[in-house]
């Protein structure tokens, strides 16, 4: 297949990228390489992609809609992959017309992009945010119509606008809600990736609460493989993608105690009201529609992030937090 993959230096895009280059799909990605956070690490999720042959990447941001026409008119795409997101539940307080921009606004100009040059499908990355309120398991049918931070707000707007599409032009779209997300080359606003790194600095990790809040941590190769796997035709349907084993952040942080081999110092800080208590996806329709289910243990996804970190260590140590 040829397939357009948007966002393709953050953290899962390049994730989701690599297993289908792995595969021999043709990928055309799109990444516009903002500094939400330190450049370097897209940059080297970036190199890694370029590597293969059957990639080609352009800087391109989805909000502007000509400069996509134009990708769109020099290839013929199979399918599109918009991993394409301003991230992050904090930040968008302090700039939510960025996160409607590129969230809402730049998911509907791929939606009028597929429409114009018959493009059928669509996987759509999506949020477990949006569940908050909500009795757990978070199950995909939960009215889930109250978001709580401006970012789960402009998530929300993209899966409504992508219903309207499909209902309207018939485009076949799958809509995959992830649930924290960690691994190697993450975040460094995610409480792994800080974590580790102000452990292996020897600086106090910040937990905002008292550390007893769960969340369904979910390794990225997981959710990657996830992802691949919703390219199949559904229709229309939103399915979660998470460990379906919450965990509690003290827990996880024992386990990156251990294998540092080292002893964290925790400074509470005071629990934000736009942040959920605790996620748990509940994964049935994952099994049943796209045969899918993760792999990897929370213990074992927190040895390869350290791992990972202590190889890398020589660059990794001077990444801004």
């Amino acid at each position: 297949m040829k397939i357009l993959l948007t966002g393709c230096a953050g953290f899962i895009g390049w994730k989701v990228a690599e297993k289908l280059l792995e595969e021999g799909h043709e990928i055309i990605g799109l990444d516009n390489l903002n500094t939400y956070y330190d450049i370097r690490l897209k940059n080297w999720r970036l190199a890694q992609l370029k590597k293969f042959e059957n990639f080609k990447f352009y800087k391109l941001d989805i909000e502007d809609y000509e400069k996509l026409k134009e990708i769109f008119k020099k290839y013929k795409f199979d399918a599109v992959i918009n991993e394409a997101a301003r991230a992050g539940v904090r930040y968008s307080l302090q700039d939510p017309w960025i996160y409607l921009k590129t969230n809402a606004y730049g998911t509907l100009n791929l939606l009028e992009l597929m429409k114009e040059f018959g493009v059928r499908k669509m996987v759509l990355a999506s949020t477990s945010s949006l569940y908050a309120g909500q009795k757990m398991p978070f199950k995909e049918d939960l009215p889930v119509n109250t978001p709580i931070s401006p970012y789960a707000a402009s998530k929300k707007a993209a899966e409504v606008m992508a219903y309207t599409y499909h209902y309207l032009y018939g485009l076949d779209i799958t809509v995959v809600r992830y649930f924290t997300v960690y691994g190697p080359a993450g975040r460094p606003d995610m409480s792994v990736f800080r974590f580790i790194y102000w452990i292996m600095k020897e600086k106090p990790l910040e937990i905002f609460g008292d550390g007893s809040q769960r969340r369904d941590f979910t390794y990225v190769d997981d959710i990657a493989y996830g992802t691949v796997k919703a390219l199949k035709p559904v229709g229309y349907e939103i399915v979660n993608l998470g460990n379906n084993n919450p965990t509690a952040l003290l827990e996880m942080i024992e386990l990156i105690e251990e294998f540092t081999n080292r002893k964290a110092h925790i400074v509470n800080r005071e629990f934000h009201k736009a942040d959920l208590t605790a996620t748990w996806a509940d994964i049935k329709k994952a099994a049943d529609l796209l045969n899918w289910k993760p792999k990897v243990s929370l213990r074992e996804g927190i040895e390869r992030t350290v791992r990972w970190f202590e190889k890398n260590w020589n660059w990794i140590k001077d990444i801004e937090i």
